[in-house]
């Protein structure tokens, strides 16, 4: 492709997502097709001579628009959000374009420098205190993986990456029953083992960790000759938005030396609301902190910002300097791909400060305080409709229902086909979960897009799709 087919096809893109924008609202935002539907539509040998453009273009609009889920559809109410503000899409553009190795300070000065002072805004912006530094990261699962891999060499006295663990104790980590798998992974890859990951229960309607078993869990441990290294508290956890008594479960960590790292993924974002604040207060107790700006900000996916207390623990953990990775001849400069596990990084810094700048933080605080305002009111309507029960109150956006309908004998498996079926009528979005061993439906409010209308949408379209699914049951009775 030469400089006059890049410039067209870049416009004939950007054209395209401009379109596809404006024409979520008339699209079903999760596709209905099965397995094996779109591989079908492929061919199962690569081409061995080239291909038009145009051809190449055309197989994607037909074959492979047609066959995704919309994740930045107004009505996408599933999971959390992973949003892409259009200014954020349009910095990526220029990032593509640059196609920049931003490993080391020497490699992109521009993109470390302002990943330094953009982490910085964000951080106040959150509330947090100037004794945290950040770094993105590309998701919150290697934060989590970064976090973990300091708990077990902070542990093991700066030595295990090097000595393996076959010689030491057991380290164990604590969390409750409600966090997120990628603390499950991090403790793989770790090394450190699923056995050692010790899950202390929840209590109350926070679903929060009990401080007390967690203290009493470390307290043993350390009885029985193993080696506490750490506690990964949560705000906002996924199933149903289970948060911790911050302050209370880092003061435990500090008493017994262990490292704190808050796992903020989701509900992080809504820090830059004071109001919401009370959530994870404490938090400037914690050693680290991880909160993805690619869900609830806007900023297109990767973008995960992991802010520590002492960088020179990660440093110290995941550094590796060979000649070639050198910069001879400066000074008082960072390399981020020291302060996590791959040596390759992206410019992930543009689009957040484009964000930040086109935005503002009131624009964003807006955004955020109505969604949950949003979510609030639909919450209620569910809980005043005939058949429906609240399971877990609102967590910020996020509430937990089911459908109780007189005369189903299974409620669980009524309610998975519930969800289904909203999901099969196309017009939004939603998940199930599992609450004390029973199903529920999850809905979260958190497209960039959505508008109150669209939550109101979301209401009448889960009592109509449980109102049809009952009416055979009705008419045969």
């Amino acid at each position: 492709m030469n400089p006059d087919e890049y410039r067209d096809w870049a416009h004939r893109a950007a054209d395209w997502g401009a379109d596809y924008r404006a024409s979520l609202r008339e699209r079903r935002v999760r596709p209905l097709v099965a397995p094996g539907d779109i591989s079908r539509r492929l061919p199962a040998s690569p081409p061995e001579q080239p291909e038009s453009m145009e051809t190449v273009f055309r197989d994607f609009e037909d074959i492979l628009v047609p066959g995704m889920t919309h994740w930045q559809h107004p009505r996408f109410f599933a999971y959390f959000p992973a949003n892409a503000a259009p200014v954020s899409v349009v910095a990526e553009s220029f990032v593509t374009a640059m196609a920049a190795q931003c490993m080391l300070w020497q490699t992109s000065p521009a993109a470390t420098e302002l990943e330094t002072v953009v982490l910085d805004w964000l951080r106040q912006a959150l509330g947090l205190p100037g004794t945290f530094t950040g770094v993105i990261q590309d998701t919150a699962s290697s934060a989590t993986l970064a976090a973990v891999l300091v708990m077990r060499e902070r542990a093991l006295g700066w030595g295990g990456n090097r000595d393996g663990l076959a010689r030491h104790p057991a380290v164990r980590v604590y969390a409750s029953d409600q966090v997120h798998t990628s603390i499950d992974r991090a403790i793989w890859v770790s090394g450190i083992g699923q056995e050692n990951l010790v899950r202390i229960p929840t209590t109350g309607p926070a679903r929060a960790m009990d401080v007390d078993v967690f203290a009493a869990r470390v307290k043993e441990d350390r009885e029985a000759g193993l080696l506490p290294a750490g506690v990964i508290p949560c705000v906002g956890g996924t199933s149903v938005g289970a948060t911790d008594d911050i302050a209370a479960v880092c003061a435990v960590a500090a008493r017994e030396g262990l490292y704190s790292h808050v796992d903020a993924a989701w509900a992080g974002s809504a820090m830059i609301c004071p109001e919401f604040r009370d959530a994870w207060a404490g938090v400037e107790l914690a050693d680290s902190v991880v909160l993805n700006p690619h869900k609830w900000l806007g900023a297109q996916f990767d973008c995960s910002t992991h802010y520590v207390r002492d960088p020179e623990a990660l440093v110290r953990t995941l550094a590796i300097q060979p000649e070639y990775l050198k910069t001879h001849g400066k000074r008082d400069f960072i390399n981020y791909s020291e302060w996590h596990v791959p040596l390759g990084r992206r410019f992930r810094a543009l689009k957040l400060w484009f964000l930040l700048r086109v935005h503002g933080l009131e624009g964003l605080r807006t955004m955020i305080r109505q969604h949950v305002s949003w979510s609030a009111r639909l919450c209620e309507v569910l809980r005043n409709s005939t058949d429906f029960e609240i399971v877990t109150e609102p967590m910020l956006s996020l509430f937990s229902f089911r459908h109780r309908p007189r005369g189903v004998p299974d409620i669980d498996s009524h309610n998975i086909a519930l969800v289904n079926a909203i999901n099969d009528d196309g017009r939004i979005y939603l998940t199930q979960t599992r609450v004390d061993g029973r199903s529920a439906i999850r809905f979260q409010v958190g497209a960039f897009d959505a508008t109150e209308a669209d939550v109101i949408t979301a209401g009448e379209v889960i009592r109509d799709v449980a109102s049809r699914m009952l009416a055979p049951a009705v008419a045969a009775s």
